[in-house]
């Protein structure tokens, strides 16, 4: 079974990440409580917003982010099941198609990069389970489709959810 996985906010905590940012450069406490239901950006004052919205595009966004808890143990134990693949959109911001795969190669070494999609729509994967956070690469997936929780999607509804990657073992070992 060909089992496709997301990495920005399924295996890499870029939320997190965004906010800590933010932090750093406004001197603020802004909380992921504070954000549930929307993303990052949208809770900022509105002067502010293109500042988060663009922290992906400066380098090392990607290539320093915390992976989500569990996810390495589960993706170990998923890969000797499953036939797994990495899929991600990695052509919207140039430098994060080098920073994830070095990012995997440190994180997930036992998964090599001939099992990782680096792209930019999902449409095109074809496969038995995607496991992602954001709906719209879920909708058109004829697979099981697993939306990870993020507290951008926590309002989203309509589709098998999975809260963690302690979950997601559950269900899919």
């Amino acid at each position: 079974m060909i089992l496709f996985v997301d990495m920005d906010e399924v295996m890499a905590d870029t939320y997190g990440a965004h906010i800590e940012i933010y932090n750093k450069e406004f001197k603020e406490c802004l909380t992921v409580e504070a954000c549930m239901g929307r993303e990052v950006w949208h809770t900022v004052p509105e002067d502010r917003q293109a500042s988060v919205r663009n922290h992906a595009r400066n380098r090392g966004f990607f290539r320093n982010l915390k992976p989500m808890a569990d996810s390495q143990e589960v993706l170990r134990e998923l890969n000797k099941k499953y036939e797994v693949h990495i899929a991600s959109a990695a052509m919207q911001f140039p430098n994060s198609l080098e920073e994830k795969s070095e990012w995997l190669d440190e994180h997930f070494p036992f998964i090599p990069w001939q099992q990782r999609i680096l792209c930019g729509h999902k449409h095109i994967l074809n496969g038995d389970i995607l496991i992602d956070d954001r709906s719209y690469n879920l909708e058109g997936f004829k697979g099981r489709s697993l939306l990870f929780t993020s507290p951008h999607n926590i309002n989203v509804s309509g589709f098998e959810r999975v809260d963690s990657w302690i979950e997601v073992g559950q269900r899919l070992l």
